[in-house]
């Protein structure tokens, strides 16, 4: 289980860098990308991704290095929340197509939240 944990943590890492970079640091492309983006105020798109970068961290980080790696739990969970309500947006703007990543992400998220606690 600890290597199936580890694994998905690493995956959505990954995913969450990405995204979390775009809106960031590259918000020009996040809103080519992403039609939402340019309904929203950049400040939020930019307090978004960097609640993602950080969290990715807080997914990895903590429990790799052994320094309070309740943190890691803790960062999947705030994670889910993201998604769950980013979810929650695309529903309320009818962007059903969009929802199918939150899916996956907030599985992948929940999934290591439960394993980690």
């Amino acid at each position: 289980m600890n290597i199936a944990l580890w694994i998905v943590q690493g995956l959505a890492a990954l995913g969450f860098v990405y995204s979390g970079w775009l809106k960031a640091f590259q918000y020009d492309k996040a809103k080519a990308s992403w039609g939402w983006v340019k309904d929203v105020p950049q400040t939020f798109v930019l307090l978004i991704g960097l609640a993602e970068l950080l969290g990715a961290l807080g997914l990895i980080l903590p429990l790799a290095l052994n320094i309070a790696p309740i943190w890691t739990p803790i960062a999947a969970t705030g994670l889910a929340a993201i998604v769950f309500f980013g979810a929650v947006f695309h529903i309320a703007r009818k962007e059903y197509r969009d929802i199918g990543v939150n899916i996956v992400f907030f599985a992948l998220a929940a999934f290591v939240a439960i394993g980690r606690f």
